[in-house]
């Protein structure tokens, strides 16, 4: 299973949003109190300033175990709209990637020769992360230089280059979904991805009590979803890339065209900081669309896409959701949430 976790972090970066979606206000079922993430054999859910994580392990059981989010920045600064995007990213990367690790040691308790060492999750972690700047940055940039001596793209300096930069992105992106989709155990991920949305999906539909069944007639699909944020990503850069780069290439072009090239990628991983913190107001407000034209616009790709990372789950799958929720509203819930029996593991840091 060890192999599997550099796919399963990869993964675990689209998801990450919906659980990072997730505040404080708790004062309705739609306040977008209540955020989720995928994880081997289980789901996370975040509510505050606290997380659970309901794993179903081998001999058939359910653990939850319930601990304090992680916090990593503190500064007024970093939670001011349009900024606090890119360090709330962070944060959630660390804490959904201790929950990976940790639905991993309860799911294969068996493997114990296996289990991460901090160094090992740490090296799994950036070559993940250099996998995805790879596949995502550097890959399509010099697929759409190969479109430039075809004669389809244009220079750096051109919109076109960039619009197509951004095209072969969203097609390798896509291409990958649908390539790790036919691992067995990320579907099994991806099953599980189902189960949070519609486990969240009962919660936001005031269902009192929610059960399995009742979690069961909603959609797998959800607005406030990591794909969703991938393809914000995907437009937002586009947009940015094709103003910012040509302009500042205006501005300043190195002589070298190899030093050229290498600038403009080092532009693109800079500019994640300031489209991802884009991404995450936009995702917050197409989740909030009320009306029929903002859900065309803004909610509808993301979850047609959705149908790639989410599968339906299973009846069981539907009870480990449930038991995640339950353990992370507490006695905020405001409705009954029917379970089956489950350990729980309170830890305190």
């Amino acid at each position: 299973m060890f192999f599997l976790r550099p796919l399963c972090y990869l993964h675990s970066l689209l998801a990450l949003f919906s659980a990072l979606a997730s505040q404080n206000d708790k004062s309705s079922c739609e306040s977008l109190a209540v955020g989720g993430q995928a994880v081997m054999e289980g789901i996370m859910m975040r509510n505050g300033n606290f997380l659970s994580i309901a794993i179903r392990q081998a001999n058939g059981t359910i653990v939850a175990i319930k601990r304090p989010w992680k916090a990593l920045f503190s500064s007024a600064i970093s939670k001011k709209p349009w900024l606090r995007g890119f360090p709330i990213l962070v944060e959630t990367m660390v804490n959904g990637i201790k929950t990976l690790n940790t639905s991993v040691e309860y799911a294969a308790p068996e493997e114990e020769a296996e289990k991460i060492q901090p160094w090992q999750l740490v090296l799994t972690l950036v070559i993940a992360l250099a996998f995805a700047i790879l596949f995502f940055i550097v890959i399509p940039h010099f697929l759409t230089i190969g479109l430039k001596y075809l004669s389809i793209a244009g220079d750096m300096n051109s919109i076109s280059f960039h619009v197509w930069d951004g095209l072969l992105k969203f097609a390798m992106f896509v291409g990958y979904i649908a390539l790790i989709g036919r691992v067995e155990d990320i579907r099994r991920v991806f099953e599980y991805h189902g189960a949070e949305h519609k486990s969240i999906a009962a919660y936001e539909g005031r269902e009192d009590p929610i059960t399995p069944a009742v979690a069961a007639a909603y959609s797998r699909l959800h607005p406030r979803c990591g794909t969703t944020f991938m393809l914000f990503v995907i437009v937002i850069s586009i947009v940015l890339h094709s103003f910012f780069i040509p302009a500042f290439l205006w501005v300043w072009t190195p002589d070298n065209v190899i030093a050229k090239h290498i600038i403009v990628l080092i532009l693109k991983i800079a500019l994640v900081v300031p489209i991802s913190a884009a991404a995450y107001e936009l995702i917050r407000k197409a989740a909030q669309m009320k009306s029929l034209i903002g859900r065309w616009v803004l909610q509808s790709p993301g979850l047609l896409l959705q149908s790639l990372t989410t599968k339906e789950p299973d009846y069981l799958q539907l009870e480990v959701g449930l038991v995640a929720l339950k353990e992370a509203l507490g006695e905020h819930a405001g409705v009954t949430i029917e379970t089956p029996a489950y350990e729980t593991i309170v830890e305190t840091n």
